[in-house]
């Protein structure tokens, strides 16, 4: 009976032994399964705007990693005028070196009447043209530099310059430096001229280049048949303008003066001293015709050019700004430059 009971009491436990481990089993094996079913969600197809953002990512790291692009290249400084076209000329005279002016007191320069600054060096020449701008005389001489890659320092008459503004434009756009040469190339060392009158052929001369090229000239004057008012020499003391004369003057505006007349009249002064300011006038026609065989016997002979530029430009007075517009009869109705009213924004 004791044996009957105690086999009954066993198969009881063992069920309840193996019913308590498949149920352990089963549950295990469930908690299990939860771990690899998030794992499964995890690794369904994104929808479209989380791919996108997925794949910005991956760029982005990807860009981090590899090597880095090159920089962009820095911007290309803006180039002189006279320097945005190289020299076609391989054998072109050119210009040896270029001086900075600083015309603070009124410097003067040309040793026929200033003699404190002697600057150039031996077989050194600056080229100075009076009297223009003017049609085909001045363009002429331009196209003689041109073709020598080569510069020089304008001394512009105003009247001239308000005749013919686009030429004294074609000057500065060339590189050359422009200076002035009075209103109306009187005589400012006159006895009929007064002290007033002197001083408004000079203001107005230089507001008339000014109007004519859009621009402020250089502070560089050249007194008319280079006769120098003393009051003047101190008044431009006080604007901060350098005066100029000459070592050596061409004589191109004399009568019978052919182009081979002026180059043998520069050359054969030139040869003497060995160095100077060279005085012509871009006014007179023979100059212009003279110019290539100039500059080809300043090469032949072994000198160089040296172009003088100033340190700052000249600031025109309003006053003689104004009177300038009302004698040209030019309209006023708006002082904003041209560069506030009209901009290229397509090219």
């Amino acid at each position: 009976m004791r044996n009957a009971l105690g086999l009954m009491l066993a198969s009881v436990v063992a069920a309840v032994v193996i019913a308590a481990g498949g149920w352990f089993y089963y549950s295990s094996r469930a908690d299990q399964g939860a771990p690899k079913t998030v794992a499964a969600r995890a690794a369904d197809p994104l929808p479209a705007p989380a791919k996108l953002s997925a794949k910005n990512d991956v760029e982005t790291t990807a860009a981090i990693a590899a090597k880095p692009a090159p920089a962009a290249p820095a911007p290309v400084p803006a180039m002189p005028v006279q320097q945005k076209q190289a020299c076609a000329n391989p054998n072109a005279l050119g210009v040896a070196r270029v001086v900075e002016i600083d015309t603070t007191g009124g410097p003067g320069f040309g040793f026929e009447h200033f003699k404190q600054f002697d600057f150039l060096t031996d077989k050194e020449v600056v080229l100075t043209f009076d009297d223009g701008p003017w049609p085909v005389n001045t363009p002429a001489v331009l196209k003689a530099l041109a073709d020598e890659c080569t510069k020089g320092l304008f001394f512009s008459v105003g009247k001239h310059a308000t005749y013919h503004p686009e030429i004294l434009k074609q000057v500065l756009a060339q590189g050359h430096t422009v200076g002035t040469h009075t209103w109306s190339h009187v005589n400012l060392n006159s006895k009929k001229m007064t002290e007033q009158q002197v001083k408004d052929e000079v203001e107005k001369g230089f507001s008339a280049v000014r109007f004519a090229l859009g621009t402020n000239p250089a502070p560089f004057f050249r007194f008319p048949q280079l006769q120098h008012n003393p009051a003047m020499v101190a008044y431009f003391g006080t604007r901060n303008v350098a005066m100029f004369s000459t070592e050596i003057d061409s004589f191109d505006f004399r009568k019978g003066a052919t182009p081979e007349k002026i180059v043998e009249t520069v050359m054969t002064r030139l040869d003497k001293l060995g160095k100077g300011i060279i005085l012509m006038h871009d006014f007179q026609k023979n100059t212009g015709l003279a110019m290539p065989t100039l500059l080809a016997r300043l090469k032949a002979g072994g000198y160089k050019v040296v172009q003088m530029k100033a340190k700052t430009t000249f600031q025109t007075l309003p006053e003689y700004d104004e009177a300038l517009l009302k004698e040209l009869k030019v309209p006023t109705s708006s002082a904003r430059p041209i560069a506030s009213v009209v901009q290229t924004v397509s090219q």
